[in-house]
Parts: structure tokens; C-alpha cells; sequence
């Protein structure tokens, strides 16, 4: 059981997360994927950025908002800087609020695909590029969007 519980239930609620949307959970898209633009309609996305004790790093987003339009691509990034004289090695976990929004906001490429080396006082701007999508409730006028930093140990 305990091995169930630790190593098979893990990759099984990601994939859960990640097909419901569940817990705020974004989605991935790939690049040719194309949509329909809603211009008449403006959605504000605000960035956070969290780090998990423990975490030398600094992080920030480099804009905390954005007026965005469904269906349309846009590119915005964080920035990250290690503080420490060793290399540290980090996975940001994102998290979309309201959750009913998660569903909808698919991202093309970010950093937190991939766990993060920061070399020692290294500072980095890591890139996320991201589509809402056009079947998001119009009813959804507001998108936050937080990471979580969390320090891996290999």
C-alpha cells in the first residue's frame, strides 16, 4: 500500500489534474494549434510568483498583469535569481484561479515544464507563452495565474 500511495498515485492525480483542470491545474498546447479570436472581448491575467521555504531564489513575474484576448498568443516571463554561492535546483508548480478558468488557459511554453538550475548569483528571465481560450465562461473577466517554487534536491 505504502508503495501505491508514494510512487503510483503521484503521476496518476497529475494526469487527473491536468485533464480536469482540477486544483487550478493548467494545460498544455502545442504550437500549430490555432483559435478563433475574440477581439470585442478583454480578459486581465495577473501573475504571482511564490517561493516554498527553503528556496534561495528570488522570483517575480516581470509584469503582474496583462489585458489578453481569447484565443489570441501572447508572451510574458519571470524572473528568477539565485542568491546563494552554490548551484540550486528548482520546478515551479503552477496554479490558475478561478478554477474554472484552468481549463481554458493553456500554455505553449513555460519554465515550470522543466526543472529550473540556477548556477551561483545567476539571474535568469525564463519565458511563458500562453493562449485563454475562446470557450472560457464570459462570465470569467479575471485570470490569476501563481507559481510555487519548490528547491529539488537532485
Amino acid at each position: 500500500m505504502f508503495v501505491f500511495a508514494m510512487f503510483v498515485m503521484p503521476p496518476i492525480y497529475d494526469v487527473f489534474c491536468e485533464i480536469t483542470g482540477f486544483n487550478g491545474t493548467t494545460g498544455r498546447v502545442d504550437s500549430d494549434q490555432q483559435y478563433k479570436v475574440e477581439k470585442d472581448r478583454k480578459i486581465e491575467v495577473s501573475f504571482f510568483a511564490m517561493t516554498m521555504g527553503g528556496f534561495p531564489v528570488q522570483f517575480s513575474p516581470k509584469v503582474h498583469s496583462m489585458e489578453v484576448i481569447p484565443g489570441k498568443f501572447y508572451t510574458t516571463s519571470y524572473l528568477a535569481k539565485n542568491n546563494t554561492d552554490q548551484v540550486v535546483i528548482g520546478q515551479a508548480v503552477p496554479s490558475v484561479a478561478p478554477t474554472d478558468a484552468a481549463l481554458h488557459f493553456k500554455k505553449l511554453e513555460c519554465f515550470c515544464f522543466n526543472r529550473q538550475v540556477f548556477k551561483p548569483h545567476e539571474e535568469l528571465e525564463m519565458t511563458l507563452r500562453f493562449v485563454v481560450e475562446p470557450e472560457l465562461d464570459e462570465r470569467i473577466q479575471d485570470i490569476s495565474l501563481s507559481y510555487n517554487f519548490f528547491k529539488l534536491d537532485s
